[in-house]
């Protein structure tokens, strides 16, 4: 899926952040990151995807990305983090949405991108890319299979 990149991002002086947020934008396609965030515990592991591919891939995705379920057996939210202040790094904003883990990744007060959990953007590009095949004529979905499947192993051609 998409660009490998793995960034070390020390808040909230560090500009890789925003280098990192700024080549995403560029390449227009998802990039993995690990953010190791100075001053807290462990890393994070995200996947930023750029706005539009999001929309796509929601657009053709049957149904929401069943890991987002933040409810209790009784339907009732669950325990929700508390807000947390928008972050800035240079001219891209982040905000932490409080249900669902997904951040916002905002530039001139446009969502230029979000940082999925990479589980569930794989899940969304694989259920989008299934929906979007039933579409296709049987010749057309044999063709875009045999592409696909050039894709996944180039060593093959």
């Amino acid at each position: 899926m998409g660009i490998q990149l793995d960034a070390v991002v020390g808040y909230p002086v560090d500009e890789e952040v925003e280098k990192v947020l700024g080549l995403a934008e560029a390449v227009g396609e998802p990039v993995t990151v690990t953010f190791m965030w100075e001053g807290r515990e462990g890393v994070e592991r995200l996947v930023l995807v750029p706005a539009a591919t999001l929309a796509l891939w929601e657009h053709w995705a049957p149904t929401a990305y069943p890991g987002r379920d933040t409810s209790d057996e009784d339907g009732a939210p669950a325990g929700e983090p508390a807000p947390a202040h928008p972050e800035e790094f240079g001219p891209f904003t982040l905000f932490r949405r409080r249900v669902g883990g997904r951040t916002a990744v905002a530039r001139g007060g446009v969502v230029v991108a979000e940082l999925l959990d990479p589980d569930e953007a794989r899940w969304l590009e694989e259920k989008a890319r299934g929906v979007r095949q039933s579409f296709m004529d049987p010749k057309q979905k044999t063709a875009f299979e045999e592409f696909l499947a050039r894709q996944a192993s180039p060593d093959e051609q």
